[in-house]
């Protein structure tokens, strides 16, 4: 019995794909397939549910099998990482999920410096929406994910990494931008005006879509301000939301650092909030039961140490 072919029937039953199992262990389908079936002839025993393939099952035994060898796995991991720890070891490759707003503006920095400090490592980041970053890491198919206002799941781990500011944002000339000219002008550059939510009362609003963390978060805030907006429109990444204010389709609340770009280049207006500073947390998750690579864990006491830097 190999340690691979346990992992192999561990991914097979944890992400319910002959694809992803194979995807995670460099193998072919049938390579997936045959391996199973030899585990059945093995212990003289169905083990996966056979009729639909989209949604793999293990039966009864194949649960027992799945416990037993998922101790045995986690266990083996634990060593090769102690192992490596000692030597001192930063290599390998590191594989990241996150949501398009802290991948494309929060991230890179961070990429960039642990590049640099580690230049054996490869860092591969993949988008995606937040529920499919919770499933990637139960499904161990990443070493961890970075989200916005994580939630404590069963055999997830949640590591804070920083608040994120959100503003108000519109199009240049719109009539709630008031100083946008004194502002392009640098006379507010330091001190730029603020904006009352109360402002934004009956405002046509872009949103995200409500199954969004990042949307629940905009509507609590509202809701306590007692400010209600008319939503216009509702999108599932802020590249479109972006776009659709700037055409002046309406006004929306954002993270800051995802609008830095265009408010430098005359896009957008951003306004902080007369009312105090708005913040969303984001968090590192990783499955609790995986053991971080020395690479991963390296990875993620950087954004730790510098998680509170503010880079504006």
């Amino acid at each position: 019995m190999h340690i691979e072919t346990m992992k192999t029937f561990c991914d097979l039953v944890e992400t319910g794909s002959f694809s992803r199992a194979a995807a995670l262990n460099y193998i072919s389908q049938s390579a997936v397939s045959q391996q199973v079936k030899a585990l059945e002839l093995r212990y003289n025993c169905r083990l996966i549910e056979r009729g639909n393939r989209r949604n793999i099952m293990p039966t009864e035994d194949g649960r027992i099998l799945f416990i037993e060898f998922r101790g045995i796995v986690d266990r083996y991991q634990a060593v090769e990482t102690r192992m490596k720890e000692k030597t001192g070891e930063i290599v390998g490759t590191i594989r990241v999920a996150t949501v398009y707003s802290i991948g494309l503006y929060e991230l890179p920095p961070y990429v960039k410096e642990f590049v640099r400090l580690h230049p054996q490592v490869r860092i591969h980041v993949e988008y995606s929406r937040t529920d499919k970053v919770y499933e990637a890491c139960r499904n161990q198919t990443i070493d961890f994910g970075l989200i916005a206002l994580p939630l404590r799941k069963p055999n997830v781990e949640v590591i804070p990494f920083r608040d994120e500011e959100l503003v108000f944002v519109c199009s240049p000339g719109h009539h709630l931008d008031g100083f946008a000219e004194s502002e392009r002008s640098g006379v507010a550059e330091n001190n730029p005006p603020r904006l009352s939510l109360k402002s934004l009362e009956g405002e046509d609003f872009v949103a995200f879509e409500p199954d969004i963390p990042t949307r629940k978060t905009i509507d609590q805030i509202l809701r306590q301000h007692r400010v209600a907006v008319r939503t216009v429109i509702e999108f599932d990444n802020i590249e479109t939301i972006k776009r659709t204010v700037e055409v002046g389709n309406g006004v929306s609340i954002l993270p800051a650092r995802a609008v830095g770009n265009e408010v430098r280049a005359g896009l957008l207006i951003a306004r902080r909030f007369t009312e105090g500073n708005f913040t969303r947390p984001i968090g590192i998750i990783h499955r609790r039961s995986k053991p971080l690579s020395p690479a991963a864990r390296a990875f993620i006491d950087l954004l730790k140490e510098q998680g509170e830097v503010s880079v504006r």
